[in-house]
């Protein structure tokens, strides 16, 4: 196991990131909700002026939770609020946002077709940072994605610096990470992703305060890296400051804008 490094030595890139929270429809089958997702909706998303990258986070059906089992902490996902999938659109400037409209509402009008559930999940610029953990060459062939929920007495500074300070260095210290990305969010507000006929419920207690993407070579090594002793001790330290970590098995992450450009066709 390789000595955890500081941030100051993990080089990093800071974006302006929202995570969409996904849940389809479950009057038909999961399939074909994904199906659009993959489809025709995103077709509209790619279209949006001022992004980045544009990628779908496609969660496996099954997904009880993956995190280590640890006293006080929620670590089973609960069914009712199991998460389907998650659009993670980076953008290429704070005001870039402001240049979509246009094509948000066509968002809005088109989530029916596919979503039952949607929660838009924000952060201030710079706090979607992407750590450079893999070596030359190295590639991700499977990721999984972690929600944690703020510990109630815990400020969002203590929070943020716990993630930036001790989490990100012992997640990049573990060696066997090939991504690493996280997202620290802004409080929760309807008002930010109010679309219509869709839901947005969202209890106080269920909020989530920051995300992870961990890359892995493959489903062995993902594996491999939640059953560890070190991931368990992770899990003790990451307590105090945590109520619920919520941890999925990502079946597939689809771009569809990179670098600002709309690819003529999705890359896994």
């Amino acid at each position: 196991m390789s000595t955890s490094p500081s941030t100051e030595q993990l080089r990093v890139k800071k974006h302006l990131t929202s995570s969409i929270l996904l849940w389809v429809r479950t009057d038909q089958p999961r399939q074909t909700g994904l199906d659009y997702w993959k489809g025709p909706h995103s077709g509209i998303i790619s279209a949006t002026p001022g992004l980045a990258e544009y990628r779908q986070i496609h969660l496996a059906e099954h997904n009880p939770g993956r995190w280590p089992a640890t006293d006080g902490v929620e670590t089973s996902i609960p069914a009712g609020r199991k998460v389907d999938g998650v659009a993670e659109v980076t953008f290429q400037s704070a005001l870039a946002p402001l240049h979509g409209r246009k094509q948000t509402q066509l968002a809005y009008a088109d989530e029916i077709n596919v979503f039952r559930r949607t929660l838009l999940y924000a952060g201030p610029p710079n706090s979607s940072r992407w750590y450079d953990v893999a070596g030359p060459g190295e590639k991700v062939g499977t990721r999984a994605l972690v929600y944690l929920r703020r510990r109630d007495g815990v400020s969002g500074g203590e929070f943020r610096k716990f993630v930036k300070t001790q989490l990100v260095p012992a997640l990049a210290g573990t060696g066997v990470l090939k991504e690493l990305r996280t997202q620290t969010f802004l409080p929760w507000i309807e008002k930010l992703w109010d679309t219509p006929n869709v839901a947005h419920d969202n209890p106080a207690d269920q909020h989530f305060h920051a995300s992870l993407v961990l890359g892995f070579t493959d489903t062995a090594s993902r594996d491999a890296f939640f059953s560890s002793d070190v991931t368990g001790e992770l899990a003790g330290r990451l307590a105090p400051f945590a109520s619920a970590v919520h941890a999925y098995d990502i079946a597939a992450t689809l771009t569809y804008v990179k670098d600002g450009v709309i690819l003529p066709h999705y890359e896994e």
